[in-house]
């Protein structure tokens, strides 16, 4: 079996860890953008500050808690408005849905294979670790294929413990 591509990019962050620094959020604002402009698109202003915030965010977060966060600085923000960047991330393959929690992550790489992305998720803390281990995707697709099935699309959400919390006392 192949060699797990191990993406560590913990999205919840302990309480003593430093937010995302600026300079690293701008330089992942400005690879969205150049993603944006290969594919003929655009990141629009509204698209970039939901970026900003879900880059910012020490969790995975839910379109409502973006929508509280955008609210003081565009009072015309609505349910749909935010649904619509959200959809228009996803597309650009900018960020992921984690289908479990309803909530949104940024990708851990911005040139990631998108598709062979798969997340643990810890049931204690709610720290979400992308991995990317392309031998789970094959393995997935052949078993599929066996079958006459063709996969359109898999979400595979793993449920545990991360390190922190197995060391941890229930």
């Amino acid at each position: 079996m192949a060699q797990a591509a191990w993406i560590h990019y913990i999205l919840s962050m302990p309480h003593d860890a430093a937010p995302p620094h600026e300079t690293e959020i701008a330089a992942r604002i400005k690879a969205a953008e150049a993603t944006c402009a290969q594919h003929g698109t655009q990141l629009t202003a509204l698209r970039r500050e939901v970026l900003e915030l879900i880059l910012q965010a020490s969790a995975p977060v839910t379109a409502y808690q973006l929508l509280d966060q955008l609210k003081p600085i565009r009072k015309s923000a609505v349910p749909p408005t935010i649904y619509r960047s959200l959809e228009f991330l996803l597309e650009n393959r900018l960020i992921h849905r984690i289908e479990r929690l309803n909530a949104f992550v940024p990708c851990a790489e911005a040139d990631h294979h998108h598709d062979d992305a798969q997340f643990l998720i810890c049931k204690r803390c709610g720290a979400v670790t992308e991995i990317e281990d392309h031998a789970v995707s094959h393995a997935l697709a052949s078993a599929a294929a066996r079958q006459g099935f063709s996969i359109s699309r898999a979400v595979i959400e793993v449920e545990g413990l991360c390190a922190n919390c197995a060391e941890q006392p229930a």
